[in-house]
């Protein structure tokens, strides 16, 4: 096992991977900005390094200062956490050449991954079932585009190799949409990637969207540990989430767990990642393969007992899995709450300075969060501040929780998404399990329409 880490991310995620390598007795190297020098975790590392000013470009993305922090403090392997760098197959490269090791999967699989036309090819030789679609990049032609889309069968969703987050996409429900919805998408992929290629599938009508989490080792061994339900989103972008997913039978479970890790196996994966699928009418298809740590882990983590970054650490160290498939099994019923700083009905960005700040608790209650009394939400980084899970028994139970938890949550002199959660936990369509990726936005026009004033 290493003796030091540094995390090369910031805010809940960066708090959280510092507490599985203190608990391991790994000593922790905090890297940050200049604006983030009071976050909780570089507070509490053993040692930090300011590796540049807010902007993300000069700080969180400039690889030669994360390498050169490694360096100057002798640290063994650097953590990337989520977003930023990494899924980045260049960085974890320079990391690996540079002497360190990277907490994470080969750079040859984060880079086959990331793109998408190649991550789908991978999946279908490996028998995993994939969304029917272009089986590769869009011709030039705009002609055959529209041939193309007529076969697979309209609406139609165009996607950019190289995309992410939601962004790079856009569904035509007629032929006749597609002259000028690729062109534009095109320019939207090239100016957000600096990768103009596009793929297209069959837009699925109703889906939920539906992940299964796995673990690999360097030994030939891979599990998985279940399935997540994130189909509560707003553009593209997941809001709460579940395990185990509503409905979803332990067979079905089973089935296509067995084919995820068979995939890892074959492309020689190795860490933590997790399979992203449509859910339709009782069948997957695969969408694309995170090859991170999700923001959502802690679900899976609730439901399972594992830790899954601690897990991510032993596996970087070259050992084998503690765990095998028949060990894992599945406990009640978890949800998570992302907690952001911003306006719950205009989802405007809301920075500014922590007054007060009270943590729920009790049985079943998780807080992963860097807030604190006193702390300043900085303006220029994602306005996630906490994720808040809960778990019960059953489904109904881990909802009551969730729902007495959001209720005890206290932030003043910022403003956070916490009536929204209130609300959303409450509506029928949220309750009753199973909507799909469409139900959220659905719901937030017919909640806007109901309040605007007469006349509007």
């Amino acid at each position: 096992m290493f003796e030091k880490v540094l995390i090369a991310n910031r805010g809940e995620i960066a708090l959280r991977i510092l507490r599985a390598c203190h608990e391991l007795g790994l000593r922790v190297v905090a890297v940050h900005s200049s604006a983030d020098t009071q976050l909780k975790h570089v507070r509490l590392a053993d040692e930090s390094v300011c590796i540049g000013p807010p902007a993300s470009a000069q700080s969180y993305l400039n690889i030669p200062a994360i390498i050169a922090a490694a360096e100057v403090t002798g640290a063994d392997a650097i953590h990337p956490g989520y977003g930023f760098l990494s899924e980045n197959a260049d960085f974890a490269e320079r990391v690996e050449t540079s002497g360190f090791v990277f907490i994470g999967p080969p750079p040859a699989a984060i880079r086959t991954m990331g793109d998408k036309v190649q991550a789908i090819q991978t999946m279908k030789a490996a028998g995993v079932p994939t969304v029917p679609g272009s089986d590769g990049v869009l011709a030039d032609d705009i002609g055959s585009v529209v041939r193309l889309a007529e076969e697979i069968g309209l609406p139609v969703i165009v996607k950019a190799v190289g995309g992410g987050g939601g962004r790079g996409m856009r569904v035509a429900l007629s032929s006749a949409e597609l002259p000028d919805l690729i062109p534009l998408t095109r320019g939207e992929a090239q100016a957000a990637f600096g990768d103009s290629r596009l793929y297209m599938e069959k837009f699925l009508t109703h889906p939920r969207h539906v992940e299964i989490q796995v673990l690999a080792d360097a030994h030939g061994n891979a599990i998985h540990l279940g399935e997540r339900d994130c189909s509560m989103q707003r553009r593209h972008q997941k809001v709460i989430e579940e395990a185990p997913a509503p409905g979803l039978a332990a067979g079905e479970r089973e089935r296509i767990g067995r084919l995820c890790t068979r995939a890892c196996l074959e492309m020689g994966y190795r860490g933590a990642g997790t399979f992203e699928f449509l859910y339709q009418d009782g069948e997957f298809y695969f969408i694309e393969m995170n090859t991170r740590l999700q923001v959502e882990h802690p679900v899976t983590e609730m439901i399972t007992g594992l830790d899954i970054v601690q897990e991510q650490l032993r596996i970087a160290a070259g050992e084998p899995l503690g765990v095998r498939q028949e060990d894992v099994s599945f406990s009640g019923h978890a949800i998570e709450c992302r907690i952001n700083a911003e306006h719950p009905e205009t989802f405007a960005p809301s920075p500014g300075s922590v007054s007060l700040w009270h943590a729920p608790g009790g049985p079943g209650v998780r807080v992963d969060s860097h807030l604190y009394t006193g702390y300043t939400v900085p303006p220029f980084y994602d306005s996630l501040v906490g994720k808040l899970v809960a778990w019960g028994v059953n489904r109904p139970a881990a909802i009551a929780r969730m729902q007495l938890a959001l209720n005890e949550i206290v932030t003043e002199g910022l403003v956070t998404n916490v009536p929204l959660h209130q609300i959303l936990l409450d509506s029928d369509g949220f309750s009753g399990g199973g909507a799909d990726i469409h139900f959220l936005e659905k719901w937030l026009a017919r909640e806007a329409v109901s309040e605007a004033p007469e006349g509007a």
